[in-house]
């Protein structure tokens, strides 16, 4: 195995002394780990980030193998982790990413849709401009993985493009939750949903 391309980091997991083990998604290859070496120095650890742009290469000897991995940075996300609601947000989209999609399927419309996330958290000024497109990807991860909601159970700010009111968009995110807390996350349902639920609770204190 041998690949090279663009990929967002998703997770690391420290392993052994020095390394870790890293979960990204590719645009065309979908969820890939890999053991990056001294992934737990000062200098690699940075480029390691969950929500950051790189270029990574996997390298290994058969396809059951865990690949070793080398990472380039491309976009630092680092900035946005100094602020909680931009941080919850970016634990909470890439831990689902994580949790919810088998390794090595291509899922090129999650990769543009979560790189579109991550982007609007980035350059928006406040929740508002950020809070429906997270929702929005929430839906389209469902979607993708064969639970996508009927249109009649679909709240007002999921099939509106005009509605984004704050009442909108907890309706919207209400309903996901329970979908994905039923369908997806199942297995890890106590540690991943927590994020979420941190980050809504932050949300609503913050428009209050």
């Amino acid at each position: 195995m041998h690949l090279r391309t663009t990929a967002l980091i998703l997770g690391v997991r420290h392993h052994g002394e020095h390394g870790a083990i890293v979960r990204a998604l590719t645009p065309e290859d979908g969820l890939q780990a890999g053991y990056v070496r001294g992934g737990r120095s000062s200098r690699i650890r940075p480029i390691l980030q969950p929500a950051n742009r790189v270029v990574g290469e996997w390298r290994a000897r058969t396809d059951d193998q865990l690949a070793s991995l080398t990472v380039e940075l491309v976009t630092s996300r680092a900035p946005l982790y100094a602020e909680p609601l931009p941080a919850l947000a970016l634990d909470w989209v890439t831990a689902l990413t994580a949790a919810a999609l088998p390794e090595a399927l291509p899922y090129p419309r999650l990769y543009l849709a979560l790189d579109a996330v991550i982007e609007a958290i980035a350059l928006a000024p406040a929740a508002r401009g950020w809070a429906l497109t997270l929702a929005r990807y929430e839906q389209l991860v469902l979607a993708e993985l064969g639970y996508g909601l009927d249109d009649d159970a679909l709240p007002r700010a999921l099939t509106d493009p005009t509605a984004d009111d704050w009442s909108d968009v907890f309706a919207a995110l209400r309903v996901l939750g329970e979908a994905l807390g039923a369908q997806i996350m199942v297995d890890r349902r106590a540690v991943t949903l927590e994020s979420r639920a941190r980050l809504i609770d932050r949300l609503k204190r913050a428009v209050a």
